[in-house]
């Protein structure tokens, strides 16, 4: 773990250098420690202001960076949001992280090309737009009395259900309706989650900074705040690690901040007590500063130091061009270049309240 530096008094404003902290227009719903970042910045001569995705006119040039870290309703509309990306990318400020990667993380097909790399993820079996869900040989493939299904686009559990054989059955043509114009991810439900959390390491650049756990409230499955989840700060075992440096050695180019998402493989068939990958964070995690003293003051450091030299290497397009060709020969879907249209079943969404928990 790395040691908090000793910091100098920090420079006037006026002569620091700028960066933009991407986030949303109202974010008094969500809980952010991002403000935790901006006194070891302004050490090291960097003045934080927090910028709207959503906000117009904004002039990119008068900024040095510009990280993503709090938009959390882009998944609404996540093509204007590629689009302000695209804005940035071309001008004077430098994107964190860079677009190529976020684009690819957008959509989570890319677990599918890191399960061709060889890495352990949670099963997933890809619906592509358009397609029929055909839920239930998915009971038996998985041998589960549980199911949970979301969009291939999405953030912070937005339209994430989990289904019984029963309630697919009553409610099946509801969720049809629900997922019609979206890529979708079908996945057993992980008992491990509830019985013992969900696992997430963080990097920055080349740099380990923490691991936290994070648990369901009673009678629920999802792990963020905003849903009652609860978390604590851990030591990562050394196969929890090595799951985790494994994965981040498939990303290319190398991330700023990167946060790796993992699960036991209990109750699954043949489970060994593995830890499978249930997702990569590269666009907008949260990084949970407020759990480890010393992973802002690392975050300041690893920032300071990539602003200054060349730190990224590789090229994940080029490096998953041809798992993706292969990939696309499959039953599965791959991401588009259109995208996921925008959702507005709303009253679709309000009737599906009861398959929480």
């Amino acid at each position: 773990m790395a040691k908090r530096p000793e910091f100098q008094e920090a420079p006037h404003r006026e002569t620091m250098r700028r960066v933009a902290f991407l986030s949303m227009d109202n974010i008094e719903a969500f809980e952010c420690y991002d403000t935790l970042l901006e006194a070891p910045l302004a050490e090291r001569g960097w003045a934080v202001d927090t910028v709207s995705w959503r906000k117009p006119d904004v002039d990119w040039d008068a900024y040095d960076a510009v990280v993503v870290r709090s938009p959390w309703d882009y998944q609404d509309d996540h093509l204007a949001f590629d689009a302000v990306l695209e804005r940035i990318e071309d001008s004077a400020a430098q994107l964190e992280n860079p677009l190529e990667l976020m684009r690819w993380n957008m959509h989570k097909g890319y677990l599918r090309e890191l399960d061709i790399k060889g890495i352990p993820i949670v099963p997933t079996h890809f619906v592509s737009q358009g397609e029929a869900l055909d839920l239930e040989p998915l009971y038996a493939r998985w041998d589960t009395p549980e199911l949970i299904i979301k969009p291939a686009v999405s953030a912070n559990a937005d339209h994430t259900y989990r289904l019984t054989p029963e309630q697919w059955t009553a409610q099946g043509h509801v969720l049809e309706q629900t997922f019609k114009n979206k890529d979708a991810l079908v996945q057993p439900f992980m008992s491990a989650i509830p019985e013992e959390g969900e696992f997430s390491l963080f990097f920055f650049g080349d740099r380990y900074s923490h691991t936290i756990l994070k648990a369901p409230a009673s009678g629920d499955f999802r792990v963020q705040e905003e849903h009652g989840g609860r978390l604590k700060a851990i030591e990562p075992d050394e196969d929890l690690m090595q799951a985790a440096e494994a994965v981040m050695e498939q990303v290319r180019p190398r991330p700023l901040y990167a946060r790796v998402d993992l699960v036991r493989d209990t109750g699954l068939p043949n489970a060994t007590g593995a830890y499978l990958l249930m997702e990569l964070e590269l666009i907008e995690p949260s990084l949970y500063f407020q759990l480890d003293a010393d992973a802002p003051a690392l975050f300041a450091e690893v920032f300071d130091a990539w602003m200054r030299g060349p730190e990224r290497t590789g090229s994940t397009e080029a490096e998953t061009s041809a798992d993706a060709a292969d990939a696309a020969e499959e039953d599965s879907a791959v991401p588009g270049e259109d995208g996921e249209p925008q959702d507005s079943d709303d009253a679709e969404d309000r009737s599906l309240d009861w398959i929480w928990g």
